[in-house]
């Protein structure tokens, strides 16, 4: 890839060892993100303009990186548009962080899920936002040759959500036993 232009269009194999990411990802994100619109010639093969490798590697940084889910990057698409994600591919700044966070006023009513340790809480922010989908967004921004060695700051960033899960079990099941004993 070092012999072509910057400007000139990528395959989608040559993205995907650019970005250390298997094709059927790329794939993959075609079908959630409808920012991502690579060409295709004959045969169905994808050619990437440079905008468009910009934009992937926006994405990664955001969902692998940053820890982002893909209905979180969607809102950043949706509110602040292609170019920010592009730029941020681009090595700019991450900037509207609190635009992957739900609005306060418009969620409902419930109890403060358990904090997040700091290092979960700086790394990935979507830990936070969309409980649950943490665990798996940190698995997936390991690199692929990393990925069967989890570090000390992953183990604990997997137990605090481990805890909190167990903390939403338990809630949940009192919830039930309450209203079960209003039924009877």
């Amino acid at each position: 890839m070092d012999n072509k232009s910057p400007d000139a269009f990528r395959t989608i194999s040559e993205v995907a060892d650019d970005l250390d990411i298997p094709q059927h990802v790329l794939r993959f994100w075609e079908t959630r993100f409808s920012q991502i619109k690579p060409l295709k010639r004959g045969g169905g093969r994808r050619y990437y303009r440079p905008d468009d490798v910009a934009l992937l590697k926006g994405i990664r940084r955001l969902l692998y990186g940053e820890g982002y889910t893909i209905k979180g990057l969607q809102r950043i698409l949706k509110e602040q548009g292609p170019r920010h994600v592009q730029a941020i591919g681009r090595g700019g700044e991450i900037l509207g962080a609190p635009a992957a966070q739900p609005a306060a006023s418009t969620a409902p009513a419930r109890p403060e899920p358990m904090p997040a340790p700091p290092s979960a809480q700086y790394h990935h922010p979507a830990a936070v936002a969309e409980p649950g989908f943490a665990a798996k967004a940190l698995l997936s921004s390991l690199p692929r040759s990393a990925q069967p060695l989890i570090g000390a700051d992953d183990l604990a960033f997997l137990k605090a959500t481990l805890s909190e899960l167990i903390e939403c079990r338990r809630l949940l099941h009192s919830a039930l036993a309450t209203a079960a004993a209003e039924d009877a």
